[in-house]
């Protein structure tokens, strides 16, 4: 038996974050910018423009006319976000207690590997794999959102093989294609009424597939402009729900609608978006850069679940996301022959209502700042160090729910303490063959 996100009888969160290469997703919506390479230190700024490595694979494939023979990026990254949970207990059911659940981020690893080959001086092929959809959270057990979530898990692993062809001196054309590995896993407690809590978890794995389009346009050697499309790609999760510690009550009912066994469909969409990026050198030293941005978060799906023991038939609520814009302004300094330095700033605009946040997914509107530097070691091979901070701002949660003493998962009350953030350390190392 299959049923709907809609008629659910499980408590699901496409709870959203976790991405293999970045960490808490706060791009605009759960995509993030941040993949190891020396865009951090700029905080995106120039992100279809910049073309300066291997990476350009990714963030623009048009990019890669402007790399010489065959190129390779490394990065790694390091991420430590910080989401702790504050209790209204003027607003909080007061059977959910008073615990915020620890901090629901902490550490996260991330990085990537982009290579670009040159067919001919005009025509290019490269790859990238790396992850920049998601994040993961982890609350305690017994924390008053226990009947929201406990523990959430998303990740997008993508293997991006790309082309690219120089039309004239100054029109670059590239394409991709994003087959990206979604993994899902989420952890929500069920209230029992009496006794201990029983706990639901449903996980499973799949593949989307999209495309990426990019075209990169050079006035001259040191000013171009960067334009990139990325299409949605859908995640269709479906997993059978694991109950455990389940009382006799909500057992009962659950065999009897077939609903103990059923398999729980809940589709996702990655949006799309587009992002325009400039570099322009002022000079032998200086050069800016910028980027704006859109992505249809508006699509991105049904997201907010739960169970109450009274009730299990409905569970799954489309949160009405909005569509967000990014801007972002940089430079890049170039000290000597040998060390060249660089900082950004950026903004994204908030998908979600600030003051109605959900524990599953503490992400909205993020302001970043980045900074880091290139050493070059010799013209075959360059290092690269960045550090960036991403200020979450305001998240407030006000949600309502049935009383606790009669099945429900209660009213939830409070925001998280600030500054909620997070701090990400990327390393990168690029080679020329």
């Amino acid at each position: 038996m299959k049923i709907s996100g809609y008629q659910l009888a499980a408590v699901f969160s496409t709870a959203t974050f976790a991405v293999l290469a970045t960490g808490t997703a706060q791009a605009g919506g759960l995509l993030l910018y941040e993949i190891g390479t020396a865009d951090v230190g700029l905080a995106s700024a120039g992100y279809t423009a910049r073309a300066q490595d291997a990476a350009t694979v990714f963030t623009n494939p048009a990019g890669m006319t402007r790399l010489e023979g065959d190129q390779l990026t490394l990065g790694a990254q390091a991420l430590y976000g910080r989401a702790n949970f504050g209790v209204d207990q003027s607003g909080t059911s007061p059977a959910l207690g008073t615990s915020g659940g620890g901090n629901a981020i902490g550490w996260f690893p991330g990085g990537g590997l982009f290579y670009s080959h040159s067919i001919s001086p005009d025509l290019k092929v490269g790859m990238a794999l790396t992850g920049n959809f998601g994040l993961s959270i982890k609350y305690d057990n017994n924390w008053a959102g226990r009947y929201r979530t406990q523990e959430s898990t998303l990740i997008g692993i993508s293997f991006v093989p790309a082309v690219a062809y120089r039309v004239n001196d100054k029109l670059s054309l590239g394409a991709s294609i994003n087959a990206m590995r979604g993994s899902f896993k989420t952890k929500v407690g069920v209230n029992n009424i009496i006794g201990s809590d029983g706990q639901l978890q449903l996980d499973d794995n799949v593949w989307g597939v999209g495309g990426n389009l990019g075209l990169l346009y050079e006035f001259d050697p040191g000013t171009r402009v960067g334009l990139t499309y990325n299409s949605q790609i859908k995640l269709d999760f479906a997993a059978q729900p694991k109950w455990s510690g389940v009382g006799r009550g909500l057992s009962a009912v659950l065999r009897a609608t077939g609903l103990q066994s059923a398999n729980v469909d809940l589709g996702m969409t990655v949006p799309q978006g587009v992002n325009a990026g400039l570099y322009h050198e002022i000079d032998s030293k200086w050069a800016l850069l910028g980027s704006v941005g859109w992505q249809q978060w508006s699509r991105f799906g049904e997201v907010d679940v739960g169970i109450d023991s009274n009730n299990p038939i409905s569970v799954t609520a489309n949160r009405n996301y909005k569509d967000t814009w990014h801007v972002a302004a940089g430079a890049q300094f170039r000290a000597s022959e040998r060390y060249m330095f660089m900082g950004g700033i950026a903004y994204d605009s908030e998908f979600q209502d600030s003051n109605n946040i959900p524990p599953a997914i503490p992400a909205n509107a993020a302001w970043r700042f980045g900074f880091g530097g290139q050493v070059t070691e010799s013209k075959a091979f360059n290092w690269g160090w960045s550090l960036e901070y991403l200020y979450a701002g305001d998240l407030n949660t006000k949600l309502s729910g049935r009383p606790v003493v009669i099945g429900g998962r209660g009213n939830l009350a409070g925001s998280y303490e600030q500054p909620a953030g997070i701090l990400f350390l990327a390393a990168n190392l690029n080679y020329k063959f």
